[in-house]
């Protein structure tokens, strides 16, 4: 099976350790969606744009690790989405974005880079 990650699940990010026994596909964008800061890490919903990703082959021991970790509490609800690479699932965040921020750019990388000074 696979999965697409937006954010911290990204290589170098800081949840990354959990995508380890995972193997990294490739990077793709994904249409019909719009990214939001949620403060430390970002969550997608239905919207215009694209958020980059990067999609990786998981066991179902990892997608059962990363289920516990985005789905408690109905934070997250996972989708199915097609990629250069077949279907993979997404993880659609299910609460409200009123007074988040809207990451224009749709790339989480971008958003948490070191700006010039």
């Amino acid at each position: 099976m696979r999965i697409i990650v937006y954010g911290t699940l990204r290589r170098k990010q800081g949840n990354s350790h959990w995508m380890t026994n995972g193997q990294w596909l490739g990077d793709h964008k994904i249409d019909g969606y719009a990214l939001y800061s949620l403060g430390l890490y970002p969550g997608v919903v239905a919207g215009s744009g694209q958020v980059a990703c990067e999609v990786y082959r998981i066991d179902a021991s990892t997608l059962g690790e990363l289920d516990a970790l985005r789905t408690k509490g109905g934070e997250y609800k996972r989708e199915l989405v097609q990629t250069p690479y077949g279907s993979a699932w997404l993880y659609v965040y299910q609460r409200s974005i009123v007074g988040r921020e809207h990451i224009v750019s749709g790339d989480w990388l971008q958003q948490n880079a070191p700006k010039p000074t």
